[in-house]
């Protein structure tokens, strides 16, 4: 009997969308008495799914303060579970080993990244390096080519004083 009125509703509900409807309107046909009966009986439901409706209400209080006492318990017994563990030296111990372990694992991925950094600046200086040496070449035959320049243009003049 909860909440027959939501069913008789909902039943009304289908009966209109499942009716046939009237061309060129957005209307359709149902039958008045069915309709009729089904939401006089959502009417008469409705007070005694209302008054279910406030006992739940009311039994509500209590149920929150039987699921809080409850939480409280499992919490206080969550913590002294907790505590018995902490006590535990096997437990302490898997976990040092693990920290160790995982520490381990840091240095190692660290070690590697540095590795593979230096690899790269390295390149990087090689590259830089080559560079520097083209242009200090360069630098160095300009300066030949200079030096040997004011060698003809003074053999030039001799010749030309002849």
């Amino acid at each position: 009997m909860a909440m027959d009125s939501i069913e008789k509703i909902s039943t009304a509900i289908t009966m209109i969308e499942e009716a046939r409807g009237v061309p060129l309107s957005a209307s359709c046909v149902v039958h008045r008495g069915e309709i009729l009966e089904i939401l006089e009986g959502a009417r008469d439901y409705l007070p005694a799914d209302l008054f279910e409706a406030e006992k739940l209400l009311a039994a509500r209080d209590q149920i929150i303060e039987d699921g809080r006492v409850s939480a409280e318990t499992m919490v206080a017994t969550a913590r002294e579970d907790v505590s018995r563990m902490v006590e535990q030296t096997a437990i302490v111990q898997s976990a040092r080993d693990e920290a160790q372990r995982i520490l381990d694992e840091a240095r190692d991925l660290a070690a590697a990244e540095r590795e593979e950094v230096e690899a790269y600046i390295d390149g990087r200086l090689a590259t830089l390096e080559v560079i520097l040496n083209k242009t200090m070449e360069a630098v160095a035959r300009g300066r030949e080519r200079l030096e040997g320049a004011d060698d003809k243009d003074v053999l030039s003049q001799l010749a030309d004083d002849k």
